[in-house]
């Protein structure tokens, strides 16, 4: 049977219901009569113990794993998932166990069944939380084996067929979540006609008016452009036959979904889309793709720039193909696509041809490593935070739109569009990624948030001992960059919360004339489970997060005479920060404070210790809390430089802030963001957010705008 057109069967979205005997005529077709008893037995199985059960539609549930088993038949994938796409809810929606399928049917049908289910039984804070969660497990189990997800997909695309029986709330939760995770993850798969069935559908459910007056168009359109296709495909035959190339020509259907994106994404009318014509030829080999591009620009003008070559740098999902754009008769564009039959092959059913052709060592094999090494990606992802996280994570990574760059050796590295130095020296490894101090572009020297852009060669510069700036997290683009960014600062942040809350605990029993070097580790930890905490850990990190407050916990650690503060203690001095912004410590942005400025700061829940200085008008709100205050004094900062805001009051002239940004450049001083907020005809007020290490950092910046003749008046802001 031929794949292709196997696939092409999926697209029709009848509610017909698919019997047993229409299954097995389709197994038999492609699995040994051992085999197919196996699936028959999977069947009888998932009958009985579906029995009674209904859809919502009516129809007895089992018709519902039969069509899935069915959908995944066209695909002609093993017996092995066939059985599991059957009893893919009995573990849901029955008594039956996973220990029960492993004794009738073999471990590995029993994991396949698991990766799918849902993880109901299970009690989450919410519904997200609990989606997301089965999401992540449905991933990692992807991980094992990707056919979990293949089956999951058929699942959704029959589910997605019989939506019309759901409430419309419902039916808009599904159409969403389908667009937005199920859609990207076939497509990131290769399974092209399961994406393209995933959209429509999708789409239709989402946006049914806009679904309509897309498909009215384009129905329209095609009976317009009958006349046009037919000259412009004899055309094209024409040449190719005169060249004696063999070739298959025929016109692309128009999706309405992706008709749908381009209009938003390209913020063009529905006509302009709709009057492009669009056509796939078929060749024998990939040298012939090339011989047939050069045919197609001898036959129609190609437009410059709309050229792509997916054959030598194929897309992540494994596609591959030659796409031009030409000028046709009467100038209309017409968008050609030149591969081979086995590049058909697998841009239609994508990992599906791992395993329909493996045996016989063919090209699916590629497109198979290029899944797993994605799936991979997944497991360190997932370790850097929660479900709903993980889940948001990846939705980054499953769109497609890339930029292709360069290792300095020459290898091709895909990244998302918009992925900076940052996210390169993750994607070539974690450590990289951690230890990375600079970039070279080019072999230029560039930030570290500098954006790629296609063919460049990007160099990551290392150095032992350096670690991941909390800032990059703001600018980072793929998943697994931000989630080992977050992964690192979370266990940076608990260390430094722990150390913070011993720092203030012991400050806080000073006053008492204790010392916590001498308080009994078992006091702690008795205290802390007091307290309902796990260990004295926990308590130290509760303190340092401003959870807890120091005071009340010293009192709790005093000997039973000693209630309140000796006589001749002395007060605790003040405690030493430099901090991390981001993390335990936060340097307040309503005031900026930097080294040297007079402080205070205050116990924020979750944030730790926030630093502000004394005369920020923020500090109002918390003159009644005094027990939250903490006295600190700076210690030295070493290089690290903190945020400031200066306003600079500037007459209108042409060019002067760019005169003004070069003054401050000239003092070896960063801008971190500009803006202006006031203006009249006369005056303009600029406002910098610089980066400086200390308070005479700032006023030699100062000093340097004041010497100015265009600028009236400098100031620092202050809330």
């Amino acid at each position: 049977m031929d794949v292709t057109s196997s696939l092409r069967s999926l697209l029709p979205y009848g509610r017909r219901s698919i019997g047993i005997n229409q299954l097995v005529d389709k197994l038999e077709t492609y699995l040994p009569p051992e085999d197919v008893e196996r699936v028959q037995a999977a069947y009888d199985f998932a009958h009985e113990a579906h029995s009674g059960q209904r859809r919502r539609s009516g129809e007895p549930y089992i018709t519902h794993p039969v069509a899935v088993a069915d959908l995944l038949a066209d695909l002609r994938l093993d017996p092995e998932t066939m059985m599991a796409s059957i009893l893919h809810d009995v573990m849901e929606d029955t008594p039956i166990v996973k220990e029960e399928i492993a004794n009738r049917f073999g471990q590995e049908v029993a994991d396949l069944v698991d990766g799918v289910s849902k993880l109901d039984q299970i009690q989450f804070k919410s519904r997200a939380e609990a989606q997301a969660e089965s999401f992540r497990k449905m991933l990692l189990a992807m991980v094992r084996d990707i056919r979990v997800i293949m089956v999951k997909l058929a699942d959704r695309t029959h589910n997605m067929r019989t939506l019309g029986s759901m409430p419309p709330a419902k039916r808009r939760t599904i159409a969403r979540e389908t667009l937005e995770i199920y859609a990207p993850i076939a497509n990131r798969l290769g399974m092209h006609a399961i994406k393209v069935e995933l959209e429509d559908l999708g789409f239709r459910s989402l946006y049914p008016r806009r679904y309509k007056v897309i498909e009215t168009a384009v129905r329209r359109a095609k009976g317009n452009q009958k006349q046009f296709v037919g000259k412009i495909a004899a055309a094209l035959e024409a040449a190719l036959a005169r060249n004696a190339v063999a070739a298959r020509v025929e016109g692309r259907e128009k999706e309405a979904y992706s008709i749908y994106q381009k209009m938003r994404r390209k913020k063009i009318s529905l006509a302009e889309i709709v009057d492009v014509y669009g056509f796939r030829i078929v060749v024998g080999d990939a040298d012939t793709c090339y011989r047939t591009l050069g045919i197609v620009h001898g036959t129609y003008k190609p437009m410059p720039g709309r050229f792509k070559d997916y054959i030598a740098i194929p897309r992540a999902n494994g596609y591959q193909s030659l796409h031009t754009t030409l000028f046709g008769p009467n100038g209309m564009p017409i968008e050609v696509q030149i591969r081979t039959e086995e590049m058909h092959r697998i841009a239609e059913s994508g990992i599906a041809a791992h395993w329909q052709y493996k045996e016989g060592g063919g090209s699916g094999r590629g497109q198979g490593d290029r899944a797993h090494e994605w799936l991979q990606q997944l497991v360190e992802i997932q370790q850097g935070g929660n479900s709903e996280e993980f889940l948001e994570s990846v939705k980054v990574d499953l769109f497609p739109d890339k930029v292709y760059v360069f290792t300095p050796k020459g290898d091709i590295r895909r990244m998302p569009r918009g992925s900076t130095c940052v996210d390169f020296a993750y994607a070539v490894h974690t450590d990289v990624g951690n230890r990375c101090v600079a970039a070279k572009v080019d072999r230029r020297l560039v930030p570290l948030r500098t954006a790629l852009r296609n063919g460049q060669t990007v160099e990551i510069i290392t150095a032992k001992g350096a670690t991941p700036n909390p800032s990059w997290v703001n600018f980072v683009v793929t998943a697994k960059a931000r989630a080992a960014i977050r992964q690192y600062l979370k266990g940076l942040k608990r260390s430094e919360a722990i150390d913070l809350g011993r720092r203030l605990l012991g400050q806080a029993l000073e006053e008492f004339s204790l010392n916590l070097r001498k308080v009994p580790g078992e006091d702690l930890d008795t205290l802390a489970v007091d307290l309902g905490l796990r260990n004295s850990d926990e308590l130290l990190e509760r303190i340092g997060l401003g959870e807890r407050v120091a005071p009340f916990v010293a009192r709790r650690l005093l000997p039973a005479e000693g209630s309140s503060s000796p006589e001749g203690s002395t007060a605790a001095g003040p405690l030493a920060i430099a901090g991390t912004e981001g993390l335990v410590v936060t340097y307040a942005r309503c005031c900026f404070p930097i080294p040297n400025d007079p402080i205070l700061a205050n116990l924020s829940s979750g944030r730790g210790v926030v630093i502000h200085r004394e005369a920020c008008g923020n500090l109002s709100s918390f003159r009644k809390q005094p027990e939250k205050w903490v006295s600190v004094a700076w210690q030295p900062a070493g290089d690290r430089t903190f945020h400031v805001e200066i306003k600079a009051e500037v007459t209108n002239r042409m060019g002067v802030l760019a005169q003004v940004a070069s003054a401050i450049a000239g003092t070896q001083t960063n801008i971190d963001r500009v803006s202006v907020v006031e203006r009249d005809s006369d005056s303009s007020t600029l406002i910098f957010e610089l980066l400086v290490q200390d308070r005479r950092h700032l006023a030699r910046v100062i000093r340097a705008i004041r010497a100015m003749p265009e600028v009236l008046k400098v100031t620092r802001s202050l809330a």
